[in-house]
């Protein structure tokens, strides 16, 4: 057997709103290591919206959400995620059940934000449990036939203290790296004895990350497979097992560990946008309701930051500063 493993963000660019960061690890058969999982699973799933109700798309957050609110983009990514949480028998009936499986840590952290303590935010959103228990029946049969499973699916939530916090010590590049290699550690415990592939999303720029590596998995060795522009690939080497990593360019679209992640990061940094939107609406009348991103996060931060100073609340919680 070997452990195939994806890696991908939502929420890098915005002033409002957390930084969600998500693995997706499965087990599969050695023969299929390097195979493709859409093509494995394809009685079940898809790289994009169809019109069989029972096939599941995964694929970039982007392109499921992008442009989507209000017409099932939401929706699209809910499905997904919950079905593959019910292929481990869980199917969570609140946003705190959902952090409870993915990010227990946020569940306390959040606590601290009064915009963020509406955790018993009920779920599915916009799907049925019904329709979720279809899709995840189909998909289960077809991991099952091709001996694949879910190990696990686990997410880094960053709020808006935090994220200020890291960013003052390193710019979010490098925030985003160190972020991510928490996951990588995780993968690496999680795996053990096993052979471990994991895909992660480029990110910007950079082509070396040896670095950062070396510093997380002290005592290790290295390979360098490969460092360019679209590819950074290294394998990692102790004793009783080894772990290639890869560092690719559009890498959502190559790999559905990827793509799951994607969806995961995506799928909670909206959930978490709802509770906030809902909380501030409630203290300012009329105030439009924002995704976080910079012009109307802006809007929005200015909008709610008059009430937010009478309440006493540090601007380093409320506003990503970079």
């Amino acid at each position: 057997m070997a452990v195939i493993a994806g890696i991908d963000e939502a929420g890098l660019g915005p002033v409002l709103g957390p930084l969600v960061v998500s693995s997706a690890a499965f087990s599969v058969p050695g023969e299929l290591a390097g195979a493709s999982l859409w093509q494995v699973l394809a009685a079940a799933v898809a790289r994009r919206p169809g019109k069989r109700h029972t096939r599941i798309a995964i694929a970039d957050s982007k392109d499921l959400y992008s442009g989507l609110r209000g017409s099932g983009g939401l929706g699209r990514l809910e499905r997904g995620v919950l079905a593959m949480l019910v292929t481990r028998g869980s199917l969570p009936q609140s946003l705190a059940g959902l952090l409870e499986i993915v990010c227990p840590t946020a569940v306390s952290e959040a606590s601290a934000y009064p915009w963020y303590r509406q955790l018993h935010l009920p779920l599915p959103r916009e799907q049925s449990g019904a329709e979720v228990a279809l899709s995840a029946n189909a998909l289960d049969a077809a991991m099952q036939k091709a001996g694949v499973k879910l190990l696990a699916l686990r997410s880094e939530t960053v709020f808006e203290r935090e994220f200020n916090r890291l960013t003052q010590a390193a710019n979010k590049s490098q925030m985003l790296l160190d972020v991510t290699c928490r996951l990588l550690v995780r993968l690496w415990q999680m795996a053990e004895g096993e052979r471990i592939v994991v895909h992660v999303d480029h990110q910007g720029g950079r082509v070396r990350y040896l670095e950062a590596l070396a510093r997380v998995f002290e005592g290790c060795s290295f390979k360098v497979l490969e460092e360019d522009q679209t590819r950074s690939s290294y394998r990692l080497i102790a004793p009783t097992r080894q772990a290639e990593i890869h560092f690719v360019v559009g890498c959502e679209n190559r790999q559905l560990p990827v793509a799951l992640a994607s969806m995961a990061s995506k799928y909670l940094r909206e959930l978490f946008m709802q509770i906030y939107n809902s909380y501030w609406l409630q203290q300012v009348p009329d105030l439009a309701p924002t995704a976080g991103y910079y012009a109307d996060g802006r809007r929005f931060y200015q909008a709610i930051q008059p009430t937010a100073k009478k309440m006493g609340i540090d601007e380093q919680m409320l506003y990503r500063l970079r």
